[in-house]
């Protein structure tokens, strides 16, 4: 029996791979906290004189209504796509045959084919039309529409692997669809749930476009339009610019943290088979 070779060429692209994300994300949090006269001359990689002027001007210039409104936009959004497109896709894998069934698999199939920068001016249109421009409405009601083909192909395929003789058992108990739905299906999906409402919800938090081209009033600004307004505001104050990336950024990290297990289960449950 022969030894097990070292993959050293593997092992260094991991590293190599490793130092790329890294490096960027270690010189943002040191240089947030560094004074503004500090940035143009200490060494760009070393902390230097650290201090959190940077984070407190970020918090005094409104940060907070910036993070509740993405707060309120991500919530309104994801939640109520992932709902829907877990019915949708119980009915289109649960509900036989039916040609309105297939016919309603295809338009969501054809959603994925429709990139946002496409149909940005009929949506613009449309909201202007519903009076509901410069709104948290504004965003959430298209934030649902793009998120429900990706989210009900996923979540359909996962319905899929379910085994049938568990639904069957149900049916005999005298259990109905909707309850096989909700009992059954709900519970045993929700890795793909937790997946397609994290990825969703990254999706939604990090939008720019459609912020910026449905919402006008500062008041209603979230975080990648407020950071994006930092840079104008603070002009060549960087380390506020970047203090700002970080405040933003911790909510997903600790949303990737606390659903991480979740996450890789629902990705690797498609390749079991």
């Amino acid at each position: 029996m022969s030894a097990e070779r070292p993959n050293y060429l593997g092992s260094f692209a991991s590293f190599l791979w490793l130092g790329i994300i890294i490096i960027p994300v270690y010189w943002v949090v040191i240089t947030s906290f560094k004074p503004q006269s500090a940035y143009y001359t200490s060494n760009p990689m070393l902390p230097a004189e650290p201090t959190l002027e940077n984070y407190q001007a970020v918090i005094e210039a409104d940060f907070l209504t910036y993070f509740l409104n993405s707060v309120i936009v991500t919530l309104g959004a994801t939640v109520p796509a992932v709902l829907v497109s877990f019915m949708a896709a119980f009915a289109i894998v649960r509900g036989g045959r039916g040609r309105f069934l297939r016919f309603s698999n295809t338009v969501f199939l054809m959603g994925l084919a429709c990139p946002l920068q496409a149909v940005i001016i009929p949506v613009y249109l449309i909201i202007i039309r519903l009076s509901l421009y410069d709104s948290h409405l504004a965003l959430i009601l298209p934030s649902i529409a793009f998120a429900i083909p990706l989210s009900v192909l996923i979540l359909a395929n996962f319905i899929r692997d379910v085994p049938n003789e568990l639904f069957e058992s149900m049916r005999m108990d005298g259990a109905t669809e909707w309850g096989t739905m909700w009992r059954l299906a709900f519970p045993l999906t929700q890795p793909a749930l937790i997946t397609v409402a994290i990825y969703q919800g990254l999706q939604v938090w990090n939008a720019f476009l459609l912020p910026l081209v449905l919402t006008q009033s500062p008041e209603l600004r979230v975080l990648p339009l407020a950071l994006w307004a930092f840079q104008g505001e603070y002009g060549i104050n960087v380390p506020a610019v970047l203090a700002s990336v970080v405040l933003a950024t911790l909510p997903i990290l600790a949303l990737y943290v606390i659903g991480r297990r979740h996450l890789l289960a629902g990705m690797t449950a498609g390749f079991s088979k």
